[in-house]
């Protein structure tokens, strides 16, 4: 029978909150073009590592409101896993067992079975 962790509730929030980070900075992602920087078009040669050939259009770059809501989002990210990494709650785990309860807490708001808790 797995173990179960009672997480306390400002953990799960700010996992929560980190999943939603991370959903922001993967929906910011795929609307910026693919070069920070501006760049004219390039092609991929056949045959480099892939073996069909990937054309790129030019990239206007990144506006500087687009580099800065990254680099807001990333801070956030940077530290909100500081603040889960190093919380309390974590010394009261044994070691051999820490990578089971991360994962749990990872996963914990992903629960619809009723056995997951919600953020206080």
């Amino acid at each position: 029978m797995a173990t179960t962790y009672d997480f306390p509730g400002d953990l799960i929030a700010a996992q929560q909150e980190l999943n939603q980070v991370w959903a922001d900075l993967t929906a910011l992602y795929k609307r910026l073009p693919y070069s920070v920087e501006p760049m004219e078009a390039w092609q991929r040669p056949e045959g480099y590592w892939l073996a069909t050939s990937r054309a790129y259009p030019d990239s206007p770059g990144w506006s500087e409101q687009e580099q800065q809501e990254v680099a807001t989002l990333r801070e956030k990210e940077r530290d909100l896993t500081g603040m889960i990494l190093t919380h309390a709650f974590w010394s009261e785990v044994a070691g051999p067992e820490r990578l089971d309860a991360r994962s749990q807490l990872k996963h914990a708001l992903e629960r619809e079975d009723g056995d997951g808790q919600e953020a206080a």
